[in-house]
C-alpha cells in the first residue's frame, strides 16, 4: 500500500470509530470513503450496531449494499446525524473543493441535511489556499456550450469533463460537469456567489463553511475542528 493510500485508510478507519449505535450516517463518495464504509460495515457486523446510511452517489449505494449496510434516501430520514465524506482539496479555513467523483450535487444536499459533517483526506489534499484542484461546476446540458464560452471569456480555463471514450460525463442527476482550472481561488465566497447567479449552473464544488472537522491521515493523524480555525 503506497503512502497516500495508507493515509486514506488511516483517516477512513478512524472516522468509522466515531459512529455510534442508532445513528443515521451520511456516506460520501470516493476512495477515502471506501475505507470508512468497509470499516463501518465491519463494526456493524461485529458489534450489532443499528445504523442507517444515506448515500451521495450510485457508486456509494452499490458499495454500501455490497457490505450489507441498511440504506434510506435523504427524503426518508428526519435528519442525518453525521456525514463522513472526502474532499479533493481543503484549505486552512476548512473550506473545500469537492466533486472530483462527479457527486457534488448529492454530496451538498446530504451535507445540508446533516447535523455534523466531517471530511477525511490524505495530506496531499490540504493546502493554504484553494484552486490547485480544478473546480467542478455541474450544469444542465441545455445551453452548456454557451456556459463554457462564458467561462472562457472570464479566463476560467473551462473544460467539459469527459469519459475515457471522449463522451461527456453525465452525473447521477443527468447533468454535465465543467471543470474550471483556476490554479488559485483568491475569493471563494465571491466566486461561489457568481456561479450561483449563473443560469444553467445547477451546483458548484465550493463547499464553504460545511465541514465541522477534517481528519488528515499522515505520519500522525491530525484532526482539525472548525471552532479551532481562525478565518483569514
Amino acid at each position: 500500500m503506497d503512502r497516500i493510500t495508507e493515509q486514506k485508510r488511516q483517516a477512513g478507519e478512524y472516522a468509522a470509530s466515531l459512529i455510534t449505535d442508532g445513528m443515521i450516517v451520511g456516506l460520501g463518495t470516493g476512495s477515502t470513503v471506501k475505507f470508512f464504509i468497509e470499516k463501518l460495515a465491519e463494526r456493524i457486523n461485529r458489534e450489532g450496531l443499528d445504523i442507517v446510511g444515506v448515500t451521495t452517489s450510485r457508486q456509494t449505494s452499490s458499495l454500501a449494499k455490497g457490505w450489507g449496510i441498511k440504506l434510506k434516501s435523504v427524503d426518508e430520514v428526519p435528519a442525518i446525524d453525521l456525514t463522513i465524506d472526502g474532499a479533493d482539496e481543503v484549505d486552512a479555513n476548512l473550506d473545500g473543493i469537492k466533486g472530483g467523483g462527479a457527486a457534488l450535487l448529492f454530496e451538498k444536499i446530504v451535507a445540508l441535511n446533516s447535523k455534523r459533517n466531517i471530511w477525511i483526506v490524505d495530506q496531499s489534499k490540504y493546502h493554504e489556499q484553494l484552486g490547485q484542484f480544478p473546480l467542478p461546476v455541474e450544469v444542465v446540458p441545455y445551453g452548456s456550450h454557451q456556459l463554457l464560452k462564458r467561462f472562457e471569456a472570464a479566463d476560467m480555463a473551462p473544460t467539459f469533463r469527459r469519459l475515457p471514450d471522449g463522451q461527456r460525463l453525465t452525473t447521477d442527476a443527468g447533468n454535465y460537469i465543467i471543470d474550471l482550472h483556476l490554479e488559485v481561488i483568491e475569493h471563494p465566497q465571491a466566486l461561489a456567489y457568481y456561479l450561483e447567479q449563473t443560469i444553467g449552473v445547477v451546483e458548484h464544488g465550493l463547499f464553504l463553511n460545511v465541514a465541522d472537522a477534517v481528519i488528515i491521515g499522515g505520519e500522525k493523524l491530525v484532526i482539525i475542528e472548525r471552532e479551532n480555525v481562525e478565518n483569514h
